[in-house]
């Protein structure tokens, strides 16, 4: 019988290291039935937890030491000044999944002022206008894109960013916009858009009239819509508008309009939240109302402008057209719009793309994916100019009439302040990290490298020598940097990377025979050979004929070097393919893997493998794992398929699985409930190829699990990798613990183990690089081979 997880049952707070709560989490559900979210208050406890057993932990003396890159910056989300500028140089700037980061001196050195804290993920960082020590940062990143993370509420600091304390809604998991009234820090508002993947009721308008200590919620639509963005009136601080989304990400589909949504408007309110009424005069019907970002002109706050994500079909929509990433596109809507109102909400008039010349311009000004940004500034000092952020960061001077783009940055912008002292002064944070212009935008100067909020998505270890880490950044493409123990074990120096084979979500894997040859499974698939020797490369991805249904691929889609023969090589879409001669030659080894259900096929690839494992000690012997949680054996090459699923929970995500080096009918699982806002640690073992699972993960208190890896020389020692940190066990799995210290709260999202040099290497979310001297960890197990069972 299928099990899953019910979270409504935790340990007390541990009394000692052996009964850390993560055996509180207990199954009770029906077959069939998905388990959705995690009691918040388990969230916090469990991070609570992580950091006791960090001080109890036996190898805290080991350091994870930062590897890099220096060269490579991260998606950073909104910006906060102490002003007034001349008498103060201090800048924070929030990353999407890296934490929060504050310079003191303009720029020249920033420093994590937000590193141990239950969420690495910030929606919106505020600093109050009548003291600059009180500072506030609102988690969970909220533009809801393929790698967001869900955050634990607000977090408030009174002095400077030295110290925080959690301040409440912790269930709405994304805070976008945080409000503090200029003359009394006690009242406060926050906007919350609520859980990425499920409904819930903590999401609107909140306030707090003493610091925090309550709440109110002052505005609420339905469970499904959240507010995105929030604005107060600088000539009447009782005057508030804000911007609501009605929103669910599905597994299938980004976030989109429904003919039946009516929660996607703009609200105000007079008397400080008290009371509000919708204003959406001259907007877009609610059905094709999406993601909208608002502002008002300090110079004449009557005028507001809304920047509206418009569902509305384009007139020049294209038949068959494509989206960004290539796969085929459900028709081309207006998407970015700019509407103005001149009498304080009362009537609102569309201002952008009303002729031919500047209506294609703003349909591409957010891409196919306008519910990632959203976001716009009007001039403290000037009604008419205007700034939008999409693809590239635009700006007005008509008004909103017509745009041009400001050059010399990195792509997908989110957030801007200008100098209300001076309009020339602008600070801007984007995909790649944060950037200051003194000129109004003609030259930026960038903080790129001194910002590593890097977001791998994968990493991969070589065996040259010096050995190399392969992986895949958000919106970068792919890297790789040397691991450099020349100066001691101890000492590696954080370094830059070069730019490696693959995309921006690509899975790696070096040739152990021939470094020189790299593979990297590009997003959604596709896959090539490179020699980075020569400087050649090859695409191996075969076609479908006609008749065949179309390969569907992960976004980091799977894919393996048998262990056996470096020649032989093995790729996962819906169904596995596998390469004799390094991918010159295809032949299919399964049939669909998937539930392959047609109605929930979508934009986003689904129903597709997500992890790979062949046995290194059997040639053939291979599992497979899918994003709907289903899990498959065989023991032929390919030849017999078996499902192997007993006790496992309802269609969780399988986000690795692997084969034992030491025992044959040994493998390891991990699961990943983030898309159901689930944050159980699912951590399995089989001693029987899968036929029946026992529960590992006890010791663990808190997922999603990303990874697990076995330790090549000793079969007791298991590594896995959380959106929390990283843990070891080192008695098969009895008991758990911190692996090491001096890492930083992160999105642990893979590790690799290089077996010549005994390090561990972890690719986080948000952080970079990091890598751990485990050689003196562990004494080596000799290898065992079982009998293999029928």
């Amino acid at each position: 019988m299928l099990r899953s997880f019910s979270l409504r049952n935790v340990l007390s707070i541990l009394v000692g290291f052996a009964v850390i709560a993560s055996a509180a989490f207990a199954f009770q559900a029906k077959k069939g039935t998905r388990v959705h979210s995690t009691d918040p208050e388990l969230r916090l406890k469990g991070y609570e937890q992580h950091q006791e057993m960090l001080k109890k932990s036996s190898t805290k003396d080991i350091k994870w030491q930062f590897a890099g890159p220096t060269n490579v910056g991260g998606r950073c989300i909104d910006v906060a000044v102490v002003s007034p500028k001349g008498r103060n140089y201090t800048i924070y700037v929030a990353s999407a999944s890296g934490g929060l980061w504050k310079t003191e001196n303009e720029g020249t050195t920033w420093n994590p002022v937000f590193e141990q804290y239950p969420s690495a993920a910030i929606g919106d960082v505020a600093v109050s206008p009548s003291d600059p020590n009180i500072l506030w940062v609102g988690t969970g990143e909220a533009n809801i894109f393929r790698s967001s993370q869900a955050g634990c509420g607000l977090f408030k600091s009174t002095d400077a960013g030295k110290t925080w304390k959690q301040m409440g809604l912790t269930d709405t998991y994304t805070v976008p916009r945080i409000i503090i009234h200029p003359t009394n820090p006690e009242i406060v508002y926050a906007a919350a858009t609520g859980h990425e993947w499920t409904t819930n009721n903590e999401r609107g308008v909140y306030k707090t009239v003493d610091g925090g200590k309550t709440w109110q919620k002052v505005l609420f639509i339905n469970d499904q819509t959240g507010a995105i963005d929030l604005v107060m009136d600088p000539k009447d601080n009782e005057t508030l508008y804000a911007a609501t989304w009605q929103r669910t990400r599905l597994r299938w589909n980004d976030p989109r309009n429904k003919p039946e949504y009516t929660g996607s408007g703009i609200h105000k309110t007079t008397d400080g939240g008290e009371t509000w009424k919708a204003v959406n005069n001259g907007l877009p019907d609610a059905k094709f109302r999406g993601r909208i970002g608002i502002d008002i002109a300090r110079t004449n706050p009557n005028v507001l402008y809304a920047f509206v994500d418009n569902y509305q079909r384009a007139d020049s929509q294209a038949v068959g057209a494509t989206d960004a990433y290539g796969r085929p596109s459900s028709g081309r809507i207006k998407g970015a719009t700019v509407f103005r109102s001149d009498d304080a909400a009362g009537s609102w008039k569309q201002v952008s793309g009303l002729v031919d010349s500047t209506r294609r311009y703003m349909e591409s000004l957010s891409a196919t994916y306008g519910w990632v940004f959203g976001q716009m500034r009007v001039d403290p000092n000037d009604e008419n100019t205007i700034y939008t952020m999409g693809l590239f960061l635009n700006v007005s001077t008509d008004g909103g009439k017509t745009f041009k783009q400001l050059r010399g940055m990195h792509v997908d912008h989110h957030g801007l302040w200008i100098d209300p002292d001076n309009s020339n002064y602008l600070i801007n944070v984007n995909d790649g990290g944060a950037y200051v212009s003194y000129d109004k935008g003609k030259n930026w100067r960038s903080f790129t490298d001194k910002i590593p909020a890097t977001q791998f998505f994968n990493i991969a270890v070589d065996m040259d020598t010096p050995f190399k880490v392969y992986g895949s950044v958000q919106d970068f493409g792919s890297f790789r940097g040397v691991i450099d123990i020349s100066r001691g074990r101890d000492r590696i120096p954080a370094a830059k990377f070069d730019p490696a084979p693959g995309g921006e979500g690509s899975t790696h894997a070096i040739d152990p025979a021939n470094p020189a040859i790299v593979y990297s499974a590009g997003f959604y698939g596709t896959i090539t050979r490179s020699d980075v020797v020569k400087g050649t490369s090859k695409r191996l991805l075969p076609r479908t004929y006609e008749d065949e249904p179309a390969m569907r691929g992960e976004w980091v889609a799977p894919f393996m070097i048998s262990p056996h023969n470096s020649n032989i090589i093995y790729h996962g879409m819906q169904y596995i393919l596998r390469s004799i001669d390094q991918g010159n030659t295809w032949e299919q080894i399964s049939p669909d893997l998937t539930y392959n259900t047609p109605s929930e096929m979508g934009d986003i690839s689904y129903h597709t493998l997500t992890a790979l494992s062949e046995s290194p000690l059997r040639y053939g012997l291979v599992y497979a794992g899918t994003d709907d949680g289903k899990v498959h054996v065989t023991k032929d090459g390919g030849m017999h398929w078996q499902e192997i699923m007993e006790g496992l929970p309802y269609q969780k995500w399988v986000s690795r699985l692997v084969a034992s080096s030491f025992e044959l009918g040994t493998v390891y699982m991990t699961q990943n409930g983030k898309r159901d806002d689930d944050f159980t640690p699912y951590v399995w073992k089989s001693a029987n190829y899968g036929k029946t699972w026992v529960d590992i993960s006890k010791g663990i208190p808190l997922g999603p699990v990303n990874v697990i890896r076995e330790d090549p020389r000793n079969k007791d020692i298991l590594y896995v990798g959380t959106d929390c940190g990283v843990y070891v066990t080192k008695d098969g799995a009895k008991t758990w613990e911190v692996l090491g210290s001096g890492l930083p709260m992160a999105y642990v999202l893979d590790l690799a183990f290089q077996p010549r040099e005994n390090f561990v290497v972890i690719g986080t979310h948000g952080r970079g690089v990091w890598a751990l001297d485990a050689s003196s960890l562990f004494k080596p197990r000799a290898r065992r081979f079982m009998q293999e069972e029928d």
